[in-house]
């Protein structure tokens, strides 16, 4: 299921961070600042509806959980696997390296 998360997750920061950028060169309160926001916002919402139909738990920005019975095995774009572990009481500042 990793690789699906990395995928989707993949292409919604390439959809994200060019929109980011932009956003960066307008002044705030702009039509078309808040027009990238919406944009922004629309593919963030999409991104997490995909991750909770695949059953992970989001966490945050491209932070993922998965639930694994015992505590969370915890991912963030652009970890290249599925390398730590935090108790459901700990989260991400708790995250250890799985051993």
């Amino acid at each position: 299921m990793l690789g699906e998360v990395r995928e989707r997750t993949g292409s919604a920061v390439a959809q994200v961070d060019p929109l980011l950028d932009e956003r960066e060169q307008c002044a705030e309160g702009t039509p078309e600042r808040l027009e990238l926001d919406t944009r922004i916002q629309k593919v963030i919402s999409t991104w997490v509806r995909g991750m909770e139909a695949l059953g992970v738990e989001v966490k945050g920005l491209w932070l993922v959980d998965f639930d694994n019975g015992s505590g969370y095995y915890c991912w963030k774009w652009p970890e290249e696997r599925l390398a730590y572990f935090h108790t459901y009481d700990d989260g991400f500042a708790g995250r250890t390296p799985i051993q």
